[in-house]
């Protein structure tokens, strides 16, 4: 049991983790741990797909329990990450050139603090089933995701607006570093879509690579 006298301070771990900073207006090389995840997959358009609103729906439920948990259990207390992406298609260019939304297939993502353990994890879903259990609760899974080295930029405005920056980091940068895309594009939400601006979001956009 953990020891309570001493409980440790609150954590955000968006302010202490090197993952959640990157450049505006550049790319960079960085080499990331691997990280575990509550994770929940899907295909479509985010704007209108209902599984994509049915992911969130069980994500957030199971994130906050684990949270509480985490506090109440372990006297370690944190600031829930922000929602994260996976995001692929048969031919990459629906995310650089046509942005066709439908081809999009995704993995919907928040960050478990590397003290939780699986067991933590398992006791908040079963919690939030004994409640009235989202629609895709039992899509949610707990797993690791290792990227290793990757190229990365922060993009400020809309999600819209993401492929032209995709394509100079696809077409461009990657192949002028000998470089070689790996792994599924990664998105990382620093803001809430829900209470910022269109023009001021702040998308951290991420691509795992591989020497040539």
């Amino acid at each position: 049991m953990a020891d309570l006298s001493a409980p440790h301070p609150k954590v955000d771990l968006k302010k202490t983790l090197d993952d959640y900073r990157a450049p505006r207006g550049t790319f960079e090389v960085v080499d990331l741990p691997e990280r575990n995840y509550l994770m929940v997959d899907g295909a479509g358009d985010p704007n209108t797909a209902p599984e994509y609103a049915a992911a969130l729906e069980a994500l957030y439920p199971v994130a906050y329990t684990v949270k509480f948990a985490s506090k109440r259990q372990l006297g370690r207390d944190y600031v829930v990450p922000p929602l994260e992406g996976l995001w692929w298609a048969d031919d990459m260019e629906a995310f650089t050139g046509s942005r066709d939304a439908a081809q999009w297939r995704w993995t919907m993502m928040i960050l478990v603090p590397d003290w939780v353990a699986a067991a933590m994890v398992a006791e908040a879903v079963a919690a939030v089933a004994a409640e009235e259990p989202p629609a895709r609760l039992a899509d949610v899974r707990f797993a690791p995701l290792a990227e290793g080295r990757c190229v990365q930029t922060l993009h400020l405005g809309p999600y819209s607006e993401e492929g032209p920056i995709l394509a100079r980091m696809h077409h461009e940068f990657i192949p002028q570093q000998g470089l070689r895309m790996t792994g599924r594009h990664h998105e990382i939400y620093l803001s809430d879509p829900r209470r910022t601006a269109p023009d001021k979001l702040r998308t951290i956009l991420r691509q795992p690579v591989l020497a040539r």
